[in-house]
């Protein structure tokens, strides 16, 4: 699984050497999204994160020919991004958040930063999902597992039994079950390749 993911990098990279926009726009595609929602985690400003990102790709394309990425794609981008967000950060008039955040948050290695983006990946797949199951089940499942509450807690804050809250709970887990079955089976595949 790790040479044909490694394999398949090695051809979209051999191609974007030679100025093949189709192989461009299949990167682009491919890590945008995650590549912004990482960039927003040091800047805390969705549009600044995005203009970091765009020009990560820009400079990606502009400078195809001369690429040596000793690691793997993904990780080349995730540490642009990194570094241009922390760039970032220290030439605005927030030096002073710049430090703080370097302090409380050590900059993050390569084994990091690939799971940072999984994580960020799952949380939207999660996130998609809850919006799909009912919001009774969905409300009992927020109040069990986000704001840890206990089921008696939950009846008595939604006015109905403890087995209702059960139920709806089971249901939640259930529904949610389905809809990332696939994806996880996917993230668990992907994760075997990266630490085998």
């Amino acid at each position: 699984m790790s040479d044909l993911l490694a394999s398949y990098e090695g051809i979209l990279l051999n191609k974007l050497k030679s100025g093949d926009t189709s192989a461009f726009t299949v990167i682009f595609t491919k890590y945008y999204k995650s590549l912004v929602t990482f960039s927003f985690s040091f800047t805390r400003d969705s549009d600044l994160a995005e203009e970091i990102v765009q020009e990560v790709f820009l400079r990606l394309w502009e400078n195809r020919e001369q690429l040596a990425i000793k690691s793997s794609l993904k990780s080349f981008l995730l540490k642009s991004v990194q570094n241009k967000s922390l760039d970032s950060l220290r030439h605005t008039d927030i030096a002073g958040r710049y430090s703080s955040f370097v302090l409380a948050h050590p900059i993050l290695s390569q084994n990091d930063t690939e799971n940072y983006v999984l994580y960020a990946e799952l949380q939207e797949k999660f996130n998609a999902a809850m919006l799909k199951i009912p919001e009774k089940y969905a409300e009992a499942f927020r109040l069990s597992r986000m704001e840890n509450l206990n089921y008696q807690e939950i009846s008595e804050k939604l006015g109905v039994s403890v087995r209702t809250v059960e139920v709806r709970i089971a249901r939640a887990l259930d529904s949610l079950h389905k809809e990332l079955r696939d994806y996880l089976i996917a993230l668990f595949l992907l994760l075997t390749a990266f630490f085998k």
